[in-house]
């Protein structure tokens, strides 16, 4: 490996064994690991009953999860694969990465179905987006094992790993909106109640404590 060429390299290559940013790569993906889990606890916990969010932030939780196991299941490099080194890491990257890619497709389905029509639509958008860019790094799959050019794997991978996080996003700002909205409506009923409650029975109230004192008083 002369040097890192994104548009031609797929990203596990970055934590490929034997690669020089294979030491940077670890202790980023832990910290990615940490937030999409927080986020997918999130998520289940902002659920309040229903079925389909509850059930999507377990997925994104989970695909949070799985990296845990990445750094002990990696690739290695072309050459070495090409040569017949590979090993049973091997095997493994890659049976997480459909681990991976299963669980991202059902956290944006249950997703689509806890929201209206537009989100639903982009999911369903985004989702066709990820089977499109997933089925071209498929293709260039066999060239990566067997060392041969792959002008442009990284750029259909990068684009995939870029629509989900996207989606990650659009789903806090829906998440966000009704707390905000619910929030809101708290606040403008408990200011209604304020204003319609007249001020002689907020004076009654405060002074409730001090007239039952008077009236259990033994001086009446």
């Amino acid at each position: 490996m002369a040097g890192l060429r994104s548009a031609s390299e797929t990203v596990s290559e970055l934590s490929a064994i034997g690669a020089p940013t294979r030491s940077l790569w670890v202790p980023v993906g832990f910290l990615y690991t940490v937030l999409v889990c927080a986020f997918g606890w999130g998520v289940r916990q902002s659920a309040e009953g229903h079925r389909a969010l509850r059930v999507a932030g377990v997925l994104i939780f989970t695909y949070g999860a799985l990296g845990l196991v990445w750094p002990f299941a990696p690739m290695h490099l072309r050459p070495v694969i090409a040569a017949g080194g590979g090993t049973f890491s091997d095997t493994m990257h890659l049976v997480l990465g459909g681990v991976t890619v299963s669980l991202m497709l059902l956290a944006m389905a249950f997703g689509a179905a806890a929201f209206g029509r537009r989100f639903r639509a982009y999911s369903i958008a985004t989702i066709v987006i990820l089977a499109v860019f997933g089925a071209l790094t498929g293709l260039d799959a066999p060239r990566v094992a067997a060392n041969l050019p792959t002008p442009w794997v990284g750029v259909w991978e990068r684009i995939n790993i870029g629509v989900f996080l996207l989606w990650v996003v659009v789903l806090a700002v829906a998440l966000w909106k009704p707390a905000r909205r619910a929030g809101s409506g708290r606040l403008n009923r408990h200011a209604s109640r304020n204003r319609r409650r007249p001020p002689a029975a907020g004076c009654r109230q405060l002074l409730r404590p001090v007239l039952a004192q008077e009236a259990w008083s033994p001086f009446q």
